[in-house]
């Protein structure tokens, strides 16, 4: 990670995961062992970014802004859980080798667009303007020591 503000860095990987996702979608019926490592990758990454979010961002933004009860990170908290839910209904799918998962891909595709718009639009600018550029230097450093983990698990196997 390098010291750009917060919504370059989380921008740019919303567009890794979602290149990510587009490989799954594309492969899962020509190549499907080339789609679930696909796959693996996008839901350990969303996971990771999940953990970012949750343990080193938003209480950071809180703290500085004030707005902890009922603030838009309760949102984005609520709506990780339903990213969370829609990840593991497609990992079922994958553990069972079924690529007919194409609900739950537009359920997690429609939670993540309009997510990802509030988060990219309201939260990161929010964040870049309440935290000093020591603190952005902290919280980079904050988030490369959460233990791999933490986000690192799918389909029955760790990745390094």
């Amino acid at each position: 990670m390098s010291d750009a503000k917060i919504s370059i860095t989380f921008e740019q990987d919303h567009d890794r995961l979602d290149a990510l996702l587009t490989s799954f979608q594309q492969q899962k019926r020509i190549d499907f062992a080339k789609a679930a490592a696909a796959f693996v990758e996008f839901k350990s990454g969303l996971q990771r970014h999940i953990v970012w979010e949750e343990d080193v961002l938003f209480p950071k933004w809180e703290e500085n802004s004030g707005m902890a009860e009922g603030g838009p990170t309760q949102v984005m908290r609520t709506e990780h859980r339903i990213i969370g839910e829609c990840l593991e209904a497609i990992h079922q799918k994958v553990q069972a080798n079924n690529p007919d998962s194409d609900q739950e891909e537009q359920r997690l595709i429609d939670v993540l667009k309009t997510h990802n718009m509030k988060e990219e639009r309201i939260l990161y600018p929010s964040i870049d303007q309440v935290i000093s550029d020591q603190e952005r230097t902290e919280l980079y450093q904050a988030m490369k020591e959460i233990p791999e983990e933490r986000y690192r698990t799918c389909c029955g196997s760790e990745r390094s």
